[in-house]
């Protein structure tokens, strides 16, 4: 007989880890107990070696279905150890190691119970097991115990008592088990105060009766699994431009859901990989290609050809789609850039001019989560926004991190996630939006300390950006001078790389890759502002060798949301006006740059008055978009031209050079770097324009040049340090067009090409590489 102890460390709490453990430890013969810890699951045994080993072949082939095990270690078990059986005790408080499952999209067991008219969860609303249900956005502490969850306010009735002592039972320990006896409840309010009732809607229930508001053209406030969405009928063109005036987001597109893939299928071509993305248990929006076989409302997207599409992810959105045989926008619930509502007078309190009835509910939602936002390129998943049913779910770190102290890295300004790291591990936070809005920065604050608190975090470094304005890195500096914590300055690039080589596990002492940082942009080590960055760089450091041509940015911020800025700086930077007042004068383009300022802009850049030289590719896209009548006077957010120009690209031109050549770029070296000029990429533009070649054509060939520019630069790059792998990042190779371009031009020439697919290529991504260069620093100092 052999008695052993095994440490079970990953994503093993709340999962029906314990059951299973249970379940395969009594067929293996063996006696002992099991219970969750701090440090995960910890498992005591006693049998034969053989039954022992057996047993932890089939705990490893027969995980559940939302476990994980990073680490599985036994020893000796030195204890005296008195079981007459195997049973599960209870769980024990100690330091915290464990990790924290996602949230999770109804599996297809809870799914057919609520339709089920015999089955006693017939449509309750907040039916969940262990396989699936809320986990992230109800936990106040670990271990993940109904008691340090919003659960907690719920007394278990004895049916779902029943359920949750019995082992062999699905709901086995699932803490949020409930039913309409002892469990959370959903009810109709009018945004007016007045009353409601579901027979006015001759409907089953309040949920049911949601439904009906919706195909009536009403926008309901639904409080959901993170947070609290406004929801409309996604093919009333009357009722979504009401949303976008009352809600003033006037341009991003809006989110869709729809009850099924086959709904969705009607709207837009869904491949084998996004099938399996929408029916996966995070259950992402992904963004698809419209086929244009039926249409959702026109303001729904503008100026792009995709659209965002989920599958409902708890029994609420189930039970409200049952009748819907048509898309519903599902859009956060908020004034614009503020963060999403989660509580229900905050929610009557800031939605109520905008929803015309709110679908609430009484369980408490204690962590903020948005939806997460995909797409795929080639056949690999590509993560926009990393949030529901991603995070946070840790990532291991590659070889030579393991014994990392802990770190915490503040992240960006944009798009800000933060990120703990510890023993081999990095825990992203949800997406947490932009900072410059007061509100999501006081949301980043309180979901930094719930972490903290969460994964008994103590910091030994602080990771920020170089940017001083960032609030995150003023967060950051204040912190480790409360505290006197080291800090470290992560320059932005450098981050961007070192996130993308994380999550393509290059090993700490590998050689430098060649990276490429192409963004709106960030602050450089010489003090100016970069954004198209060829970086050789390791986890430790970094040579810049390459960069585009800074132009200047008239007006600072503004010129992220006014192209035709970027179109005049690019023209000047380019000694090109002059031309266009002479050949091109006629041009729509120069006619609007006409009428502007152009006396004051010419100081603003001459005596770099709030105009300061960017090498921002970010702000090119921008330029060239204006100059071809893509939203050249406004922009409702950073990016929108760009994308709007991706999404008109001629295919045909594309993929042909004879009838659409590429547009050239000059390179240059100087003060020892190379340097790409967009020069005579304008030149050849401005001759297109006049011959009234059509925006598409001038489109691909722009990406097309983008392109070529960026892998010839590689290659004379490549012959000159010794490089065998290029990394892809930053927010402007979220462009599927200039991604693949690059990547096939740069593989075909025998490179390995590193892109990412854990964490987004954006901003959103940053603070895994700023945690992972101040780890490697620390790791080379000591």
């Amino acid at each position: 007989m052999a008695t052993e102890e095994i440490r079970v460390r990953g994503t093993v709490q709340g999962v029906g880890f314990r059951p299973t453990v249970y379940r395969l430890a009594k067929a293996c013969g063996l006696l002992g107990d099991v219970c969750n810890d701090g440090e995960g699951v910890l498992i005591r045994v006693s049998g034969s070696e053989e039954a022992i080993t057996k047993f932890i072949a089939r705990l490893q082939t027969e995980c559940p279905p939302l476990a994980r095990i990073n680490q599985l270690a036994r020893t000796p078990y030195e204890g005296d150890l008195k079981f007459d059986n195997f049973v599960i005790s209870t769980s024990v408080s100690n330091a915290i190691k464990t990790e924290i499952t996602p949230d999770a999209a109804t599996c297809p067991q809870c799914q057919q119970e609520i339709f089920d008219p015999f089955s006693r969860f017939y449509r309750y609303p907040f039916t969940n097991c262990t396989h699936c249900g809320p986990r992230l956005s109800i936990i106040r502490e670990i271990p993940y115990d109904r008691c340090n969850t919003s659960m907690s306010a719920f007394a278990i009735c004895p049916e779902c008592a029943k359920e949750y002592h019995d082992v062999e039972n699905r709901r086995f320990h699932a803490q949020p088990v409930a039913c309409y006896a002892c469990g959370p409840s959903a009810w109709l309010e009018r945004a007016d105060g007045k009353s409601v009732t579901a027979s006015m809607f001759s409907m089953l229930d309040d949920v049911d009766a949601v439904c009906t508001l919706l195909q009536k053209g009403e926008i309901v406030a639904i409080k959901g699994l993170g947070g609290i969405h406004l929801a409309c009928d996604a093919t009333q063109e009357t009722v979504v431009q009401k949303l976008r005036q009352r809600k003033k987001r006037y341009h991003k597109p809006f989110a869709l859901m729809a009850r099924d893939i086959k709904v969705i299928e009607e709207y837009c071509t869904v491949n084998a990989k996004e099938k399996e993305l929408l029916a996966s248990s995070a259950a992402p929006i992904v963004l698809l290609q419209a086929t244009g076989k039926k249409v959702v409302a026109p303001s729904i997207i503008s100026g792009q050809n995709t659209l965002g599409f989920m599958l409902p992810y708890t029994p609420l959105h189930h039970l409200i789609l049952r009748r819907m045989n048509r898309p519903i926008v599902l859009t956060s619930g908020n004034l614009a850039d503020e963060p999403q509502c989660i509580d229900n007078d905050e929610a009557k309190d800031k939605l109520r001019t905008i929803a015309d009835y709110f679908l609430f509910h009484n369980r408490e939602i204690i962590n903020r989560v948005d939806d997460s936002v995909v797409r795929v390129i080639s056949d690999k998943t590509q993560i926009i926004r990393r949030a529901r049913g991603y995070a946070p779910a840790s990532i291991s770190l590659p070889p030579g991190f393991q014994d990392v102290p802990q770190i915490l890295a503040m992240g960006s300004e944009l798009k800000n996630t933060f990120c703990l790291l510890r023993e081999g591990k990095a825990i992203l936070s949800q997406h947490l939006g932009d900072l410059e809005n007061a509100a999501a920065f006081n949301a980043y604050q309180e979901t930094l300390n719930l972490y903290l608190n969460l994964f008994e975090h103590t910091p030994e470094v602080i990771a920020i950006d170089k940017h001083p304005e960032y609030l995150s890195s003023k967060l950051g500096k204040e912190l480790s001078n409360t505290n006197q914590i080291p800090i470290h300055q992560i320059q932005h690039h450098h981050a961007h790389i070192a996130a993308c080589m994380v999550e393509n596990r290059i090993p700490l002492n590998s050689p430098p890759v060649l990276g490429i940082a192409l963004d709106g942009l960030g602050y450089g080590d010489d003090g100016t502002l970069w954004g198209g960055e060829f970086l050789l760089a390791d986890y430790r450091q970094f040579q810049r060798l390459a960069t585009f041509k800074p132009v200047a940015m008239i007006g600072g911020e503004q010129a992220t949301y006014q192209p035709w800025r970027n179109t005049y700086a690019q023209l000047i930077a380019a000694q090109l006006w002059d031309d266009c007042q002479e050949q091109y004068a006629d041009l729509e383009i120069v006619k609007l740059l006409n009428k502007k300022p152009l006396k004051l802009l010419n100081q603003l850049i001459e005596k770099k008055i709030n105009s300061p030289p960017a090498s921002s590719v970010g702000r090119l896209f921008d330029a060239v978009a204006a100059a071809i009548g893509i939203y050249r006077d406004e922009c409702s957010y950073e990016g929108q031209a760009a994308i709007a120009m991706e999404a008109i690209v001629d295919v045909s031109s594309l993929n042909n050079d004879k009838e659409a050549p590429i547009y050239p770029f000059s390179f240059s070296f100087s003060d020892s770097i190379y340097c790409i000029d967009p020069r005579p990429m304008w030149q050849a533009l401005l001759n297109d324009l006049q011959q009234q070649i059509p925006q598409p054509v001038i489109a691909a060939k722009f990406h097309k040049g983008l392109a070529n520019a960026i892998v010839e630069m590689v290659k004379h790059l490549y012959q000159e340090n010794l490089i065998n792998q290029v990394a892809l990042t930053g927010g402007v190779f979220q462009n599927c067009i200039l991604l693949q371009q690059v990547t096939k031009r740069l593989e075909t020439l025998g490179i390995k090409v590193l892109t990412h697919s854990l964490v987004p290529a954006n901003d959103g991504g940053l603070s895994l590489g700023q945690a992972v260069i101040a780890a490697a620093q620390l790791i080379h100092e000591s």
